[in-house]
């Protein structure tokens, strides 16, 4: 990948702002309306980061379309009577620190009705009179100029920051070999670095090297489980073509059913996605607003959209180790363990950044269990999962098998994972004040969090502002800062809350700054470890979080009250209930013996059940 890499060019940076959550939908909305829409998400604490507008921004359904020889679909003028003052419509946006990108399906042309016709056609020498429309070609160089700087930019100067470019019709043009998706992806990519920006485009797969050109688009998604069941295979597999900034449409796009245990699953997959844009048809029956689910449901994918702007720092860092070191965001565990036969197996587990692994839920929940059910490898080592708190040593095949509220994501030993604190995340995904730190013991770690302005477009132009987090094991230490270098784009102060996963509840963590012990500070246990708040601090000074343990070690996890859970909630007979909690939480039986005799009651009827125990009873050998 190196070597492919060194070929065809690196990834580029993208804008911080791209992490965030991505709203769009096929659908024709008027100004009032969509600022309405961005508002509820707000009111509902669901922060977003970029606003797509598809296509009816433009004329579409208007006599100026309708008896043409127009399609409607390519357009270039906004519908004014949808958007009566498109610059103060997207000034509002901006004012709620959303990013707009519309829509483009460029292959008619430029049609008689659009604003900048005839200054296209008097920058081309042609007649305006005729009516004819300027036909789009991407091997002309006199037309490209003037697509970009009349038509492009006249719609940026409005206020439009970045293009949705739907290129549909196939990879020719008047020149052989010159396929206009390249062309399209490349200059609107160089045209995005207007004004020191850092460039972005959102557009179809153009082939090897369309790498340099984010974010990817997968085209419209059918809805359903089988999707579903496709995309982390797809989007790991992307990386081996240097692909790593893809966009699913998160919820799936058209035709399919209603099934509200399907849409959360994958807004869960899209937290864990390298982009998260929710998409879907032009159907009023078809949409992704959180608050149009059943209550569950509705709160899931609330604290899922949350989660994904909490996990931004963590996830900017990432985008810098894409562009400066060949690693892609999502990797196949192939990449890591290529030796070892299961990590080919297990297409649909990967590597999510440098501290995560992601086992997604890709199928309907166990009507006796109540739990989703995903079959995963994990590599050497031992891994927390971040949602249950549970320890799971590794080298293993299993099952896995989560409630709706969780989902299967693990950090190994020696963690780091640098997170916005804020419950309710802002829109924007800005530089945070409040910072969370989640640390696994176990192993000795070291994670750089970088941030910066967002100006250049490769790391070696930008300004870094990097804090060191560093974790020693021997000593049970976590280091904080000092910052690299303090900038504009950085909070002066900032406070740390700072979670050891999976952490023994008898330790005594002290804090001192800049040398100095500090009391001002918060010890709390919490359900998965403990945590550890400290106030607003100079971001320039250094923080030394001391466990007063040498070699501290992960907590022995109980299973009795996660098994208990499992039974409580099984959709079973009550009398074999009783038996099977007799064998599994039995502290004087032997691990082997509750195995056995667990599996004897592992009939076709409580099979799952059964599976859903052994998981838990089993996760962390070493317990017993």
């Amino acid at each position: 990948m190196q070597a492919f890499y060194a070929i065809s060019g690196d990834q580029p940076l993208i804008p911080r702002w791209a992490l965030g959550n991505w709203w769009s939908r096929y659908y024709k909305y008027s100004d009032k309306e969509y600022l309405e829409l961005m508002d509820r998400f707000r009111k509902e604490g669901i922060p977003l980061s970029v606003g797509v507008l598809d296509m009816e921004w433009h004329w579409v359904a208007d006599e100026r379309v309708e008896g043409s020889a127009f399609s409607g679909w390519t357009g270039y003028s906004w519908d004014t009577k949808m958007f009566e003052n498109p610059k103060e419509f997207l000034a509002e946006l901006h004012k709620r620190k959303l990013m707009i990108t519309p829509n483009d399906h460029p292959a008619d042309g430029i049609a008689p009705y659009e604003d900048q016709y005839k200054e296209v056609c008097k920058a081309l020498g042609r007649k305006s009179e005729v009516g004819d429309a300027v036909p789009f070609d991407p091997a002309s160089k006199e037309f490209m100029d003037a697509y970009f700087d009349i038509v492009i930019r006249k719609l940026e100067d409005d206020g439009i920051d970045f293009w949705w470019i739907d290129w549909q019709q196939g990879p020719y043009s008047r020149i052989a070999g010159v396929d206009p998706l390249w062309v399209l992806n490349h200059f609107h990519f160089l045209n995005n670095m207007r004004g020191n920006k850092r460039p972005l485009t959102f557009s179809r797969f153009g082939g090897p090297g369309s790498h340099r050109y984010p974010v990817g688009f997968s085209g419209d998604t059918v809805v359903s489980w089988e999707s579903l069941d496709f995309q982390p295979e797809f989007t790991a597999t992307s990386s081996n073509i240097g692909y790593g900034w893809w966009s699913h449409d998160i919820g799936g796009h058209m035709w399919g059913y209603r099934d509200d245990e399907l849409a959360t699953r994958w807004v869960q997959l899209g937290v864990f996605s390298p982009i998260l844009r929710l998409h879907s048809s032009n159907n009023p029956w078809n949409s992704k607003e959180p608050w149009r689910f059943p209550l569950q449901e509705r709160n899931i994918q609330t604290a899922a959209l949350r989660l994904r702007h909490q996990l931004v720092p963590y996830l900017y860092t990432m985008n810098v180790r894409a562009a400066s070191m060949h690693e892609p965001l999502v990797q196949p565990l192939y990449w890591s363990h290529p030796k070892r036969e299961e990590a080919y197996s297990y297409k649909n587990t990967f590597f999510f950044g440098s501290e995560l692994l992601v086992c997604p839920i890709t199928s309907a929940r166990d009507k006796s269990t109540r739990r989703g059910k995903a079959r995963a490898w994990l590599p050497p080592g031992r891994h927390i999962d971040l949602f249950s708190g549970i320890v799971y040593d590794g080298d293993r095949e299993l099952f896995l098998h989560r409630t709706l509220e969780e989902y299967a994501v693990f950090a190994h030993e020696g963690s780091i994972i640098p997170m916005d604190a804020a419950e309710e995340p802002e829109n924007g995904c800005v530089n945070p004040r409040d910072m969370e730190v989640k640390v696994v013991i176990g192993a000795d770690g070291r994670f750089d969090m970088y941030e910066d302005n967002g100006h250049g477009s490769r790391p070696d132009e930008v300004e870094w502002s990097i804090t060191p987090l560093h974790y020693k094991q021997s000593s049970g230490t976590v280091t904080i800062g000092p910052v690299s270098a303090s900038s504009d784009a950085i909070p002066e102060e900032r406070s740390w809350k700072v979670t050891f996963v999976a952490l023994k509840n008898s330790t005594k963590p002290s804090v001192s700054v800049d040398g100095k012990e500090v009391s001002n500070i918060t010890i709390s246990t919490v359900p998965h470890g403990v945590e550890v708040q400290i106030p607003a601090t100079s971001t320039t000074s250094k923080i030394v979080i001391d466990l007063n343990e040498k070699n501290p070690q992960l907590r022995i996890t109980d299973p009795n009250p996660y098994m208990f859970a499992v039974l409580d909630t099984a959709q079973m007979l009550f009398d074999p209930k009783q038996p099977i909690w007799a064998i599994v939480s039995d502290p004087k039986l032997p691990l082997g013996v509750k195995v056995t005799t667990l599996q004897a009651h592992a009939t076709l009827e409580y099979l799952e059940v059964v599976g859903a125990l052994m998981e838990l009873l089993c996760a962390d050998g070493r317990s017993y």
